[in-house]
């Protein structure tokens, strides 16, 4: 059974106690579930084929629940493994939210019905004579988003949660500080509306039936292990390309990409970080640290924003840590909620409740808090010479250029300047741990009344090989910040009201970089890349997130004044 899963099952930890394979499995599909107000959602329930009471496990997204068991390495294959939940002793309880797949109603992308509706389904499950009243819930993403949404609503059957690589404020999943991530955004809301429409004819056919079992093959199966979010953006790509009812998908798609590009009460609606006090059951934390242009930011604004809830732990886990279909942290999951809801001595909460993978050291690191304690940042100069140092050297400035839309050319001049700048450390004489909050202050000047700032952290091998580490995002117009946020870590949200960029004026930008870990090794080094389009193929674009184009043409001046704030720990052996 283990081996038929890919990625890590644990933080680099044994646990004990665990519950052991013993049943056989039955399903009741399309079981209706009636809300509050009357409307019927439909689940699959899949549960041990016995007649005791079990906990039960709860998944709920927008995704076609009929096939969370396909094997597919597809963005939507996130409930996690039936196949290993049932045996073990857990019903395993897949549910449609409003408007999707079967379910009645409208979707309405994370609202306030959505909460209500996922406290209604925990008392449901909880109520059933195959339940023993302890009710978890499961799977990353948006089946992740929806564990949130049950908890601050608290049901009172709801005795744990495990969201793994979860969003609590929608704005800034679809917004990077400004800037729409429209490479996301659209062939999601495309990908649900064409998902959504479809019925069991197709998901329960024989055709999918075959796939399954073809997917399922040993071999075929271990090879989803190492794909990437880049694939998984590619395939949402093709399917925008099929045909779907525009209503309700692609007028939530204007009110997300045209009719509301500031925080309004529309998205305040979509936003559970001022609701996460309101928890009071323990939370399971994770993402991996590919994960920077989606869920990776959200995890840590959860985490502090679930500091009053004193039962609270973190996973960091390193690439290809959380791949489709999801089947990684099984174990860890199953630690977890055989001590929350089976009452079992697994060692789940023993130790600090941080722990993170370090990339380049590729060792478990554990801490008690976010960022660690023992972090001081290092500063280092964007010189004027393209170096990236402590020390700033002769003052000066460099410039690039971004052209809007129609300005382009088939063949650039010769003098005009780079559509982008990088800053390269020299060789490290030593390793350099770098774990934490990571922030850009960029003095710079414009020629628009608006452009962006995208900024990429690469590793640097000695061959010449650049990998991406983070990155960072900010529209200029979205430039002012609470001035309480004074330090590397503190909220930087940008305003709700936009201002025009002082033409020509230097302006100095807070831009925070996605937390990050990384040993930077010795021999190695660290380049910052700059842009204000990341349109352009050649452009960095962690996972092939890009973002839609602000639409100005302009010269923007970089000074060597501007820091790259690095968080560095002390070397461990």
């Amino acid at each position: 059974m283990i081996a038929m899963l890919n990625g890590p099952q644990t933080t680099g930890r044994t646990y004990r106690n665990l519950s052991e394979p013993q049943y056989t499995s039955r399903s009741d599909n399309n079981t209706a579930i009636t809300m509050r107000n009357g409307t019927e959602l439909l689940a699959d329930v899949h549960r041990p084929d016995s007649d005791g009471r079990f906990p039960a496990l709860l998944a709920a997204s927008p995704y076609p629940r009929q096939v969370q068991n396909l094997g597919a390495p597809a963005g939507f294959i996130e409930a996690g493994v039936t196949d290993f939940w049932v045996p073990r002793g857990y019903a395993h309880v897949i549910a449609n939210v409003r408007g999707t797949c079967g379910s009645g109603g409208t979707f309405g992308l994370f609202d306030a019905q959505e909460r209500r509706d996922m406290h209604d389904l925990v008392e449901w499950v909880a109520a059933q004579p195959w339940c023993d009243g302890n009710v978890g819930m499961i799977g990353i993403s948006y089946f992740a988003m929806t564990q949130l949404e049950a908890a601050v609503e608290r049901p009172p059957h709801l005795k744990a949660i495990f969201p793994v690589a979860v969003t609590s404020d929608m704005y800034e999943g679809a917004n990077h500080h400004g800037l729409m991530s429209s490479s996301f955004v659209t062939p999601f809301l495309a990908m649900v509306g064409l998902t959504s429409e479809r019925s069991d004819k197709l998901w329960r056919s024989r055709l999918v039936a075959l796939a399954r079992r073809v997917l399922n093959s040993p071999r075929l199966h271990k090879k989803f292990g190492t794909m990437n979010g880049e694939a998984a953006v590619t395939m949402l790509r093709q399917l925008i390309k099929l045909p779907h009812n525009p209503h309700p998908w692609d007028e939530l798609w204007q009110e997300v990409a045209v009719r509301r590009p500031t925080r309004d009460q529309w998205w305040e609606q979509r936003n559970l970080l001022p609701l996460l006090k309101e928890i009071n059951i323990p939370v399971y934390l994770g993402c991996d640290w590919e994960n920077v242009p989606l869920h990776l930011p959200s995890t840590f604004v959860t985490w502090k924003g679930l500091l009053p809830n004193g039962c609270v732990r973190m996973s960091l886990l390193d690439k290809f840590g959380l791949t489709w279909p999801w089947e990684s942290l099984h174990i860890e999951a199953l630690a977890w909620y055989d001590h929350w809801l089976k009452g079992r001595d697994t060692g789940i909460i023993d130790g600090p409740p941080i722990r993170y993978f370090l990339p380049g050291a590729d060792q478990w690191r554990t801490a008690d808090a976010w960022p660690p304690s023992d972090v001081a940042h290092r500063e280092l100069a964007l010189r004027a010479d393209g170096a990236l140092d402590e020390a700033e050297g002769e003052p000066g400035s460099r410039e690039f250029m971004v052209l809007g839309s129609g300005l382009g050319r088939v063949k650039p001049s010769k003098i005009d300047p780079p559509s982008t700048l990088t800053w390269t450390s020299a060789p490290l004489s030593q390793d350099m741990d770098m774990v934490g909050d990571i922030e850009l202050r960029l003095v710079a000047s414009a020629t628009a009344i608006d452009t962006a700032w995208i900024a990429t952290l690469q590793d640097v091998a000695p061959d010449g090989e650049a990998s991406a580490v983070t990155a960072g995002w900010l529209r200029a117009s979205m430039r002012e910040v609470d001035e309480a946020a004074s330090r590397p870590g503190a909220p930087i949200l940008p305003c709700r009201n936009p201002h025009a960029v002082p033409l020509g004026e230097d302006v100095v930008y807070r831009i925070p970089l996605v937390p990050n870990a990384r040993r930077f090794k010795a021999g190695h080094r660290i380049r910052l890349v700059l842009s204000s389009d990341d349109q352009d193929p050649s452009t960095p674009a962690i996972m092939n997130f890009r973002h839609a184009s602000v639409g100005t043409s302009s010269l923007n001046t970089v000074h060597s004044s501007s820091r790259l704030l690095i968080p560095a720990t002390p070397l461990a052996n």
